[in-house]
């Protein structure tokens, strides 16, 4: 009887013990949210308030054009040194974000030759390019270069860093008889 008594006490302190640790973790991610998610929340806003690039490459402001993917880990590295930049600039300069897993980007992803992810482009007012990065970049480089867009300068400079994402080739850009597309 008495073992008894001792195993139902135990399931209570074990069934406890679980809630509290299931409680735990529920608070947490919903407190450090942010921490774990604002790249990749980052990402998914970049395409939402992007401005359309037939748009930006026509209204005399310089223009930062980013190609990215969400499933892109140096994209979500880099996407609060995007933000900050975005959010400083953004007066001066239009902002354009196009998702490689899109195909309705195809033909700007084959004109500047995207192969390798994060790839960023800086165009001065009148559409001329003149920088392109290429993967992991620091801050201060990109926004060096932003600050030199408002010189007429004509020679075009190209920044590779060898860690950057290799465009996956997607399934999901097929059209089939039942893609309806």
């Amino acid at each position: 009887m008495q073992s008894n008594s001792r195993e139902q006490l135990f399931d209570q302190n074990l069934k406890a013990i679980l809630f509290l640790l299931i409680a735990f973790v529920i608070i947490s991610l919903i407190l450090f949210r942010n921490l774990f998610f604002q790249s990749t929340f980052l990402l998914k806003s970049f395409g939402e308030i992007s401005i359309d690039p037939e748009i930006a490459f026509k209204n005399n402001k310089p223009t930062f054009l980013e190609f990215y993917a969400e499933w892109c880990e140096v994209c979500k590295e880099m996407a609060p040194k995007v933000s900050v930049l975005k959010e400083e600039y953004e007066k001066d300069i239009n902002f354009v974000f196009l998702n490689v897993d899109n195909q309705k980007w195809n033909k700007y992803i084959q004109k500047f030759e995207v192969n390798g992810i994060p790839q960023v482009n800086l165009f001065d007012k009148k559409g001329n390019l003149i920088s392109t990065f290429i993967g992991k970049q620091k801050e201060l480089t990109i926004k060096e270069a932003i600050d030199k867009l408002d010189t007429e300068s004509k020679s075009q400079e190209k920044n590779f860093n060898g860690e950057f994402s290799a465009i996956k080739e997607s399934r999901n850009n097929e059209t089939t008889p039942r893609s309806h597309g």
